[in-house]
């Protein structure tokens, strides 16, 4: 069941703070379907009661905890450039012939991986050049060894199905204040489907919203996992036991089985092993459609990047309905 969003709090500016006439300003995007009219998006004089920032000297109209949305249209908007370059490379190497090199844990990368994160970083270097980066392949790229606002970026999830042709992989791209992610993207280049999450508001696909489903009973479920393969000994053994009570258990989708979960398609999503540019960008994409994602104990997911971090792993669990999310955990008996 979607729940409900409290509209945002409206607020009084500063009188002393100029402010742009919404009504002759619009901010522009590209969008995967040309057939939707996601242009001449208004810049909303609103703050958000879900998110945080840092008051600035220079805007001492903020209030703490609060961001405009006006911040968060720019984001997105920014955030849709970045998985258009992102397509744009990934689209013109899918299904061709290119090497395949293995990294330091045998995972395969490719220069369709490496190419795409370049791109996606130039575009946020050119937009918010304050703002670092934490990508898959490149790792940290600030000067600064911390900042307040972290893009975490994994090109290509999923690049084994991306080297053998099959589209279920997707580019992730999230954006974390102080190591809260407020944005989140998942976008799948060759299907051309883009789900896009913020804080505090609903999740669209392709413009569109969209919401979980109503199942409240594990016995009733569609489970999605990328691979039974994935999982060590321990892990696997708990991850058999949700399988053992849901209706059906299906494999083999990436990212894409969480897209799918928040477009209401399937119920529970359970996967071991995953890095922090696996998950971050889900989180609002997830929640925003009503859907619930955690760690194997129930715990919020949370990974602050810095200079000095590191990919640590995580398990995790994502249900659209939190009755099942519940009986999910039970049923891992995660300790």
């Amino acid at each position: 069941m979607l729940s409900q969003i409290p509209k945002p709090l409206s607020f009084f500016p500063n009188p002393s703070i100029p402010i742009p006439n919404p009504n002759s300003l619009s901010l522009r995007f590209s969008t995967p379907n040309p057939s939707l009219s996601l242009t001449d998006l208004p810049l909303r004089r609103r703050r958000s009661p879900f998110l945080s920032m840092t008051s600035a000297p220079d805007r001492p109209d903020a209030v703490v905890p609060g961001v405009y949305d006006i911040e968060l249209d720019r984001f997105a908007v920014v955030a849709n450039k970045v998985a258009d370059a992102s397509g744009e490379v990934i689209r013109k190497y899918f299904r061709q012939k290119f090497d395949i090199l293995d990294k330091a844990d045998s995972s395969p990368v490719t220069i369709a991986d490496q190419t795409a994160e370049e791109h996606m970083i130039s575009v946020i270097s050119e937009n918010f050049p304050s703002h670092a980066v934490y990508g898959e392949e490149n790792g940290w790229r600030c000067k600064e060894k911390s900042a307040d606002y972290v893009w975490v970026l994994d090109p290509i999830d999923g690049t084994k199905s991306f080297i053998t042709g099959k589209p279920v992989f997707g580019t992730l791209i999230s954006l974390l204040l102080r190591g809260k992610p407020i944005l989140g993207i998942i976008d799948q280049p060759i299907l051309r489907e883009r789900w896009l999450g913020l804080s505090g508001r609903q999740t669209t696909l392709n413009g569109k919203l969209v919401s979980t489903r109503t199942c409240a009973n594990l016995a009733q479920a569609y489970l999605y996992t990328t691979s039974p393969h994935l999982f060590s000994a321990e892990a696997e053994e708990a991850f058999i036991r949700v399988r053992n009570k849901v209706k059906v258990p299906l494999y083999g989708c990436d990212c894409y089985a969480y897209a799918l979960l928040a477009s209401g398609y399937v119920d529970l999503v359970v996967e071991s092993g995953l890095k922090p540019y696996d998950f971050l960008s889900l989180i609002p994409v997830i929640e925003g459609a009503g859907g619930v994602i955690t760690d194997w104990k129930g715990h919020q997911l949370f990974w602050e990047a810095s200079a000095n971090s590191h990919a640590t792993s995580f398990n995790v669990v994502a249900a659209g309905d939190k009755q099942i999310h519940q009986q999910a955990l039970n049923s891992l008996q995660w300790e």
